[in-house]
């Protein structure tokens, strides 16, 4: 028996709100779309690695979700720190900048986080 990491949902209260997001801040794009009747699922790919990002929404969903003490959080890697630190600041989503770590966090437009690390940042840890 084989596992094989494939996506992580995120419940979302503006489908094209959040699309938007991933697509202008992580470069993310729309690979498939399915009306469920009730609710809409939309799945984003970075073309690269075989990870897609689910967003769900609630056709009845007015509000943002409440995501209490939720720690979780998504992580991207870039090859271009600076570059993506600059955009994402341009956009206005940047939440948190560790800069003695060298990492950040954006915060999307329901409040989750996603991690921004450098290119070989776990392997920069060790020296």
């Amino acid at each position: 028996m084989n596992f094989k990491f494939f996506h992580s949902n995120l419940s979302v209260s503006n489908l094209e709100v959040s699309v938007d997001f991933y697509k202008k801040a992580l470069d993310l794009k729309e690979i498939r779309r399915k009306d469920f009747g009730d609710f809409i699922m939309v799945y984003l790919s970075d073309g690269k690695s075989p990870f897609e990002l689910e967003l769900k929404w609630a056709k009845n969903r007015i509000s943002k979700y409440d995501l209490g003490e939720n720690p979780s959080h998504l992580a991207f890697e870039v090859n271009n720190y600076q570059e993506a630190l600059a955009r994402h600041k341009g956009m206005g989503c940047v939440k948190i900048e560790h800069k003695e770590l060298g990492v950040y966090f954006l915060q999307d437009p329901d409040g989750y986080e996603v991690e921004i690390l450098p290119q070989g940042f776990f392997d920069n840890l060790s020296k």
